[in-house]
């Protein structure tokens, strides 16, 4: 396995193109986590089904966000990623989101060239209504059979919002 912050970096954040290290497929209740100390993936535990991940879930290498992880990403693709593949990402925005008080953000990406799309979706708005409010909702409940109520989507921001969530863990990575 490679040490993913050791040979990636967030990317070119000014520009909105980051790299994105997959944790997580789409539609798996797997919750598989990045171990930094270990440079592995680990199986953390597995959910009920019915919080299966509604979107690729990773994260962006040299960042740490609030709650002391690596910044969290959201990846939009119409078919599930493997754990363990990066990519190169287009910044869409940023879901700001507090897990057991504290803050967990997750930077919205799209794969940078997307050619089956046509590279059409640019922003939140591209997502469309419906897939917005079915993230929203998974992250609003994913806890609740263990620890009702300790998750809560707060707003979603725009790409540059994104980016600048995005340099701030970058600075907290350097400061580590």
């Amino acid at each position: 396995m490679t040490d993913y912050n050791q040979v990636l970096d967030a990317g070119d954040v000014d520009n909105g193109i980051i790299n994105v290290v997959v944790e997580i497929p789409q539609g798996s209740n797997n919750k598989i986590e990045w171990n930094r100390k270990l440079a592995l993936m680990k199986l953390d535990r597995v959910e009920p089904k019915i919080f299966a991940k509604p979107t690729n879930y990773g994260f962006i290498p040299q960042t740490l966000d609030e709650d002391g992880d690596e910044l969290d990403a959201l990846i939009i693709t119409e078919e599930p990623l493997p754990t363990g593949v990066y990519m190169s990402a287009r910044v869409i925005g940023v879901m700001k989101f507090v897990d057991d008080g504290e803050v967990d953000d997750k930077i919205v990406v799209v794969p940078e060239d997307d050619r089956n799309t046509g590279n059409k979706i640019k922003s939140l708005s591209d997502l469309g209504e419906q897939l917005i409010k079915q993230i929203e909702f998974h992250f609003n409940h994913y806890k609740d059979l263990k620890k009702a109520g300790t998750t809560k989507v707060e707003k979603w921001g725009d790409i540059e919002e994104a980016k600048q969530v995005i340099k701030e863990s970058q600075i907290r990575w350097k400061n580590k």
